[in-house]
């Protein structure tokens, strides 16, 4: 059983790590900025309202966790969300080393992936430009920020192309820096096996300060 501290527990990939976490016996401490959109009740689970754009409530959440998942998305439709993603991702990264943790799970961005020697998913075009922006900001955190930390162990996970709600089935692949697809060309992965494989990372650490991925 470990004590887990999850930035973002409201959102989209947030609440199925949260279902995840749970029902595998974790005890989590969910910093969100508006508990009341968290409707799960269990015994093993705090919510602790919090904004985590700010150093030390990162830090107070954080203290005496044995890691910090951070699902953090400032809003596909935040006009502000490049800039937010930046500022706010690296407030978490030095709150977490404040707090004295040692594990970060960072839920990433498929956009920094190789789709071919040399070029990145984010460079192919397939990508809105609407979106770009804030897939650039999210890979340069992973490129920029998290490639520099030395004092923590960190990993950033990047999702399959395209993560969706599906099944748990608990059959996929696991790689490193190259966008994973499958015999159609797809790359594709449920938010439910994305959340098994990060707390199959949490329980048993396979990758420290590197980044992985995942697809079916």
């Amino acid at each position: 059983m470990k004590k887990i501290v999850l930035i973002g527990a409201s959102g989209f990939v947030g609440s199925a790590i949260l279902k995840e976490a749970l029902d595998r016996g974790h005890n989590v401490t969910a910093v969100v900025r508006h508990p009341d959109k968290i409707t799960l009740v269990h015994k093993n689970l705090i919510v602790k309202q919090g904004n985590v754009s700010h150093r030390n409530v990162v830090a107070e959440a954080s203290n005496g966790a044995d890691a910090v998942i951070s699902a953090y998305n400032p809003g596909w439709r935040n006009p502000d969300i490049a800039a937010e993603t930046t500022s706010v991702y690296r407030t978490i990264l030095e709150g977490v080393r404040q707090s004295g943790v040692k594990r970060l799970l960072v839920v990433g961005g498929a956009g920094s992936l190789f789709i071919s020697p040399g070029k990145k998913l984010m460079d192919s075009g397939v990508i809105p430009d609407s979106f770009l922006p804030a897939v650039r900001a999210l890979a340069d955190f992973y490129l920029i920020d998290l490639q520099a930390e030395k004092s923590i162990d960190w990993v950033f996970f990047s999702p399959a192309g395209i993560i969706e709600p599906g099944q748990r089935t608990n059959k996929f692949r696991l790689g490193k820096d190259d966008l994973i697809v499958d015999s159609k060309g797809e790359s594709k992965i449920s938010v439910q096996d994305y959340a098994v494989a990060m707390i199959d990372e949490l329980e048993k650490p396979a990758h420290h300060r590197e980044r992985f991925t995942i697809g079916y």
